[in-house]
């Protein structure tokens, strides 16, 4: 007998989820573009910090769903905050360049005043970054300077899925995989660790991310293989494929909860095809300068809120007929 679909509640949460991305994007940007640099180190601190904070308080509440969207949105403004600005911030301070998809010349220069560089100047063939739109720069960039810095954490990333592969029993496929096909679920002991949906889909949401960009930018590095290597594309095609693996499975799932948390494994896999094909040029990313896209961005905004609207009143909804059936049961 087969088991029933839920394709509306996996269709809602996984726009829900997508969304973000591109959102999440925007805000960095916008961010950038509005703050004052001293402002912006700030407010991206304490970004970071509401969001461990909201992952946290997701901990106390009662409920499957709503833990799991506070450790969503914990998760993704403490990546935002702690993980992407930081990184940003220490490019910038010691002045990593960006670099280029084709030939030329990055120069940077910095200004130190008793030991601390206080200001920094960027060309790109002798032209001042400031002085290129963000279309331009996506034109002729290749990766921004953070990023450029991220794989050298690839030691404590495999530090950290060390500890998921050989002591913990989870609900993640691929580990699970790793432990079923190399030997460890037959001689380790598995234990699991204390179940919190806001702890899961909070740790799920920065390893996944984290592991992910890791892969993008090993691919890149034209010194590995390049933005257009066969190798580069099979990975993003690979990813697709997952994702259409993912979503098979997510269409069975009934509970809320579960579904966004596997909608949120999906939309990261799926995003880094879109990452690869993005930066082959398959499309443009309005997103990574949605100053120029504002109608569209502000459509993108309007139909997450519609979803997030949507979901909530559903969610009372079913809430209060659960109530209504187990007071008539009793």
């Amino acid at each position: 007998m087969k088991s029933r679909m839920y394709p509306g509640k996996t269709l809602g949460a996984l726009l829900i989820v997508l969304l973000l991305m591109p959102l999440g994007h925007a805000l960095m940007i916008l961010m950038e573009h509005f703050l004052e640099p001293t402002t912006l180190h700030y407010s991206a601190f304490f970004m970071g910090l509401v969001g461990l904070a909201i992952t946290i308080w997701g901990i106390f509440v009662k409920g499957d769903t709503k833990q799991t969207c506070l450790g969503i949105t914990g998760a993704m403004l403490f990546w935002t905050g702690w993980v992407e600005f930081l990184l940003a911030y220490y490019a910038q301070r010691y002045g990593v360049h960006c670099d280029l998809v084709g030939n030329g010349v990055v120069e940077t220069v910095s200004r130190y005043v008793n030991g601390v560089a206080v200001d920094h100047s960027f060309t790109i063939n002798g032209t001042p970054l400031e002085d290129f739109s963000r279309g331009e720069l996506k034109e002729i960039r290749g990766s921004r300077p953070e990023y450029l810095i991220m794989p050298a954490t690839f030691g404590m990333w495999i530090m950290t899925i060390f500890m998921y592969v050989f002591c913990t029993r989870t609900g993640c496929d691929f580990i699970r995989w790793i432990q079923n096909h190399c030997g460890i679920k037959q001689n380790v002991e598995l234990r699991p660790m204390a179940y919190h949906p806001s702890v899961v889909v909070f740790m799920e949401w920065n390893i996944m991310m984290w592991g992910l960009y890791l892969l993008l930018m090993f691919c890149y590095d034209p010194v590995f293989l390049g933005s257009d290597h066969p190798v580069t594309y099979g990975i993003g095609a690979a990813c697709l494929i997952f994702s259409g693996m993912i979503l098979k499975k997510q269409l069975h799932i009934a509970s809320w909860g579960r579904n966004l948390r596997m909608a949120l494994a999906n939309v990261i896999v799926f995003w880094s095809f879109v990452e690869v094909a993005a930066r082959n040029g398959f499309f443009k990313e309005i997103w990574v300068d949605p100053m120029h896209h504002v109608v569209e961005m502000v459509g993108i905004l309007a139909l997450f809120v519609a979803l997030i609207a949507g979901f909530w009143l559903y969610n009372v909804k079913d809430s209060n007929a659960s109530d209504s059936d187990n007071s008539e049961t009793e």
